[in-house]
């Protein structure tokens, strides 16, 4: 695997995530997510549909910011913010995919409520170099 690879891996994901979260255009995020979709999040019924699903019952105010984007061998770690999306509070999330052949075939994620800065016990925040408004 080499660095020109884990490049592209990274942009595919940035691009996946765009076109499905912001952009919800399920047509297109089609060629990101590979039928056999592998989902492992407690949040995500399985498959890409089971994602999709999720996208298309979520405020149409949702957003999604990436943040750190990391790539090592097949696997991509992206650091991000879900915003708008119906909860009182943004979840940060670190994203994990594999990529096989161009898609993506499988994720796992750990997700934390967003921290204010009256919550946030070390003064800094969770996302970026501002605490949410």
């Amino acid at each position: 695997m080499n660095q020109t690879t884990q490049a592209s891996n990274k942009a595919l994901v940035l691009e996946a995530f765009d076109t499905l979260f912001n952009k919800r255009d399920y047509a297109a995020a089609e060629r990101f997510w590979s039928p056999n979709y592998i989902q492992h999040s407690a949040h995500i019924a399985p498959g890409r549909e089971g994602l999709f699903n999720l996208i298309k019952g979520t405020p149409p105010t949702l957003k999604y910011e990436p943040g750190l984007i990391i790539a090592e061998g097949d696997f991509v770690i992206v650091h991000g913010r879900f915003s708008g999306f119906g909860q009182p509070v943004n979840w940060i999330a670190a994203d994990i995919l594999r990529v096989q052949d161009g898609v993506l075939v499988e994720h796992w994620d750990v997700i934390q409520d967003e921290a204010s800065r009256e919550q946030s016990k070390s003064s800094q925040p969770m996302f970026g170099d501002a605490f949410p408004e």
